[in-house]
């Protein structure tokens, strides 16, 4: 599998520039970040939300932790949790688990972004998969997702 069609398609539609970068298989962001030569701050990772009944995608630095109770009070609700991999995996049919852009639109999700992802001028995230990065402008990832900003990002 390399980068998922359904991004790879919705980037080109929107002409949007974007680099593919191929590293060796890893599983936690702090390793893909580092076998894709990427600052773990400056490396974007997904972490999915249970909030309520259904799923939000949270899109941090790789070298933080989502803080549920910024996120309680960014959504004005309790009983914000982390969600895991297994609950959320059929909603990217088209990904290894574990591996979802964070493109939450192109899987019927809002997308929250901490505040800290928007200080670089690119973001760079696994692509669908275990063995690749992508990486574009932030301006046009914020333009495509629209995502909603806070700050969540707990420093590990």
């Amino acid at each position: 599998m390399s980068m998922v069609k359904r991004l790879r398609e919705f980037l080109d539609s929107h002409s949007v520039g974007y680099e593919v970068i191929p590293h060796r298989e890893e599983y936690t962001s702090q390793e893909i970040a580092a076998a894709g030569h990427i600052s773990s701050k400056a490396m974007a990772k997904v972490v999915m939300i249970r909030r309520g009944a259904g799923f939000v995608m949270a899109v941090l630095p790789a070298a933080c932790k989502v803080s549920t109770d910024r996120l309680e009070k960014i959504f004005d609700e309790p009983g914000i949790a982390i969600a895991r991999e297994h609950e959320f995996a059929e909603l990217f049919p088209d990904c290894e688990t574990g591996a979802m852009p964070p493109f939450g639109n192109l899987y019927g999700l809002e997308v929250y972004v901490d505040e800290e992802i928007t200080k670089y001028p690119r973001i760079v995230f696994q692509a669908g998969n275990h063995y690749e990065l992508a990486s574009l402008s932030y301006a046009a990832f914020s333009r495509l997702v629209q995502p909603k900003v806070g700050e969540f990002c707990s420093h590990v």
